[in-house]
């Protein structure tokens, strides 16, 4: 195996890596200050944005869980890969070639094979393009009818991917193997199967449809039976579960409505491949689809980052909103069948989020049709007006529980009683228990208090915990219902998951009592850290060569002084910025990365001028960077170039802000050696020690002076 990736090369990807893009194709990302970027944090639930991203200092950090980094860190956490992994997926994605030190292997430096992941990719693009390439063929007539008859054309086919597996037992594992693949790759990728007579394709006489993830990249496939002799029963098949493709994971077509979603707040679920070509078809570009398996908790994860809204600020908007020229938006829309089935499906989905359910309604059209089907009967505007009339779960819920009934005998009211207690129990949000348990009473005919006692009743057998939808972000429950610490009382590892590990940690530290700092002092330390993060060129040389480790009070920035110190001081004004960022992340060590993470993303308190001073570069130079050496097509949120930033000059209000921080720092110093000296002078007696230290007392004094009036010429020059 090749040794150790090149330094070099890895700040080439660095450079090059675009963390806006990045990021904002799994987390719906909203401007929050100059530069700044906040959303729902990918790695826990949280229904309030506390996920910061700074494109231009290539820095993000979650203030719910703790966790952060580079655009590296980010990579691993959501792949769930290590560093070398992560450098090497960015090096394909950014067309970079990577070079290894020489190792006692004797393989070339330049030689590669590339990550796991990233063949993993790479033999799923190719499988895709073999399918693609069989749909027109003679053998794929019958794929090419079953397409046809739902209405969809060549150029449908052709944009949403369709393809053909052949029917022979290797057509695949060949065409892959004169790729260069080998056949442990196709049996990780899920392509293949692992027979006694050697290996054969999974998909074979199908019609396939790839499943992407939201930048494009295929992760796997869906496939439908078409003829009879197949010998997998299963009408449909996905990829098992692989490194890349986790069923409850993944929705198809997210790659195709991510944009629309985001814009619209809105998404529609469907329950198959051809209903997502339908509704898109129809004008639905929201809808989306599980492959295989009900919608569930990761899924609302998804769902819910891409459609959050905090358009009112820090109350987390729960409900169906209107937006201006949409008729549906801020929801959550739900495609099942009126059948039994689709009943199941709903009262599944009350398993979910509270919050989440808030903005989930059902569709259920006309004589129990699937979109595909309405859209071939009745047309595109049928489809249209499905999604337009859709029901609040709740209220089709409880509705379809107590229409089984005849309520007009008492015998039917106590049997919708005892039908729809269950369901109405399930709701964790007490106000919205409360007013379904008095229409449910109503459309049943039954008084109240009966009702409210079934319900009760049923919230203590299934121990139901409240849930206020409205409460602050950390006194919510997750989509289990349960919190961090019931989990933990249940004997289960709550360090499992780094961001609960995070949460954790962050209790205990916020319910300690031994350590307290005056807050002038610790906003003071803190302001100068975070500008001296953000933009190092602000700060004064001269003055900052007068500060030393005592020049702080608070250990954590003390010891942050000494890692600056430990990383060789102030940067050169040509250093890259990434690499600024990388080598005091590095001097500070695994226990100062979270505090250089929260504080390259803190706003900075300036004047709101100080951006519009900064000129028309856009967001991202704005916030801490000067384009230089971009790369050809790199750019960052709107249209701005971000990759190979260099330090920028400072902004005249920023200049004068971290002297203002530095002058603090130093006067605040020299008052500490005054007082300390004026302490030790009272216990001595008269005589030359104590003469010494009253001449240490008039320099300090002197140098206060000093600095004041330096800073006053400053001012006024």
């Amino acid at each position: 195996m090749a040794g150790m990736i090149k330094k070099e090369d890895v700040e080439k990807v660095r450079a090059a890596a675009d963390l806006y893009d990045i990021v904002s194709a799994s987390v719906a990302l909203k401007p929050s200050g100059t530069g700044t970027y906040v959303g729902l944090c990918p790695f826990h639930d949280e229904k309030t944005g506390s996920f910061n991203v700074r494109p231009s200092l290539g820095v993000w950090h979650c203030f719910g869980c703790g966790l952060g980094g580079d655009v590296f860190k980010f990579v691993e956490q959501q792949e769930n890969i290590d560093f070398r992994e992560a450098v090497e997926l960015l090096a394909d994605r950014y067309h970079i070639e990577l070079h290894y030190e020489q190792t006692g292997t004797g393989r070339p430096d330049g030689e590669r094979s590339g990550s796991r992941r990233a063949r993993l990719l790479e033999v799923n693009e190719e499988a895709q393009r073999f399918f693609v390439s069989q749909i027109m063929s003679k053998e794929a007539l019958a794929a090419r009818k079953l397409l046809g008859g739902r209405n969809f054309s060549q150029a449908d086919c052709e944009r949403f991917g369709c393809g053909y597996a052949p029917q022979g037992w290797d057509n695949l594992v060949r065409h892959l193997a004169s790729k260069g693949f080998t056949q442990q790759e196709m049996l990780d990728a899920g392509l293949a199967r692992q027979g006694q007579r050697g290996v054969y394709d999974y998909f074979r006489g199908r019609v396939t449809w790839p499943i992407r993830d939201s930048t494009g990249r295929t992760l796997g496939f869906g496939a439908r039976k078409l003829y009879e002799d197949d010998t997998i029963a299963a009408k449909y098949i996905n990829t098992p579960d692989t490194q890349l493709y986790r069923k409850n994971q993944v929705l198809y077509g997210i790659d195709l409505a991510k944009a629309a979603i985001v814009k619209k707040r809105q998404v529609v679920i469907v329950e198959g491949y051809t209903d997502v070509m339908a509704m898109h078809l129809a004008g639905i570009d929201t809808a989306v689809a599980t492959c295989g398996t009900a919608f569930g908790a990761e899924h609302a994860k998804i769902v819910r980052r891409l459609i959050a809204d905090d358009s009112l600020g820090a109350i987390q908007l729960i409900g169906p909103r209107k937006v201006d020229g949409q008729v549906v938006s801020s929801r959550v829309v739900f495609t099942f069948d009126g059948d039994a089935a689709g009943q199941k499906a709903a009262l599944h989905a009350f398993g979910l989020d509270s919050a989440f359910l808030t903005q989930t309604f059902v569709a259920v059209a006309d004589d129990n049709l699937d979109p595909c089907d309405l859209r071939i009967r009745r047309g595109d505007q049928a489809v249209r007006s499905l999604i337009e009339g859709a029901r609040p779960l709740y209220d089709f819920v409880i509705e379809t529980a107590i229409d089984r009934f005849d309520t007009q005998f008492t015998t039917g009211q106590m049997g919708a009683v005892h039908a729809v207690a269950p369901v109405i129990a399930q709701i964790r949000d007490r106000s919205l228990l409360d007013v379904y348990t008095r229409k449910a009473a109503r459309r049943v005919g039954v008084d109240l208090d009966i009702l409210q006692r079934e319900v009760a009743a049923a919230r203590r057998a299934a121990h139901v915990r409240d849930e206020d939808a409205y409460a602050p972000r950390g006194a919510r429950r997750g989509f289990g219902g349960e919190t961090a610490a019931e989990r933990e009382r249940r004997d289960e590892n709550p360090y499992a998951n780094p961001a609960e590990r995070k949460a954790l940690e962050r209790r205990d530290a916020r319910n300690q009592t031994y350590f307290r700092v005056d807050d002038a002092v610790f906003v003071c330390e803190q302001q100068f850290m975070a500008t001296l993060i953000q933009v190092p060129r602000a700060v004064d040389r001269t003055l900052f060569a007068q500060l030393t480790a005592d020049s702080f009070t608070t250990p954590v920035f003390r010891t942050m002084f000494q890692a600056l110190e430990a990383a060789g001081g102030l940067p050169a004004d040509a250093t890259p910025q990434g690499l600024w960022m990388h080598a005091l992340t590095k001097a500070g060590g695994p226990m100062l990365e979270q505090v250089i993470n929260e504080l390259a993303v803190m706003p900075l308190p300036l004047p709101s001028a100080s951006a519009s001073a900064q000129g028309d570069g856009g967001a991202a130079a704005g916030a801490g960077g000067v384009v230089s050496g971009t790369a050809p097509g790199m750019t960052g949120p709107g249209g701005t170039a971000a990759a190979a930033v260099q330090l920028r000059p400072a902004t005249p209000a920023e200049s004068r802000y971290a002297t203002e921080l530095l002058v603090r720092l130093i006067d605040m110093d020299y008052m500490r050696r005054v007082a300390d000296a004026r302490r030790r002078m009272a216990r001595l007696p008269d005589g030359e020690e104590k003469f010494a230290l009253l001449g240490r007392v008039a320099k300090l004094e002197a140098a206060r002076k000093d600095l004041q009036s330096q800073v006053y010429n400053n001012n006024v020059a």
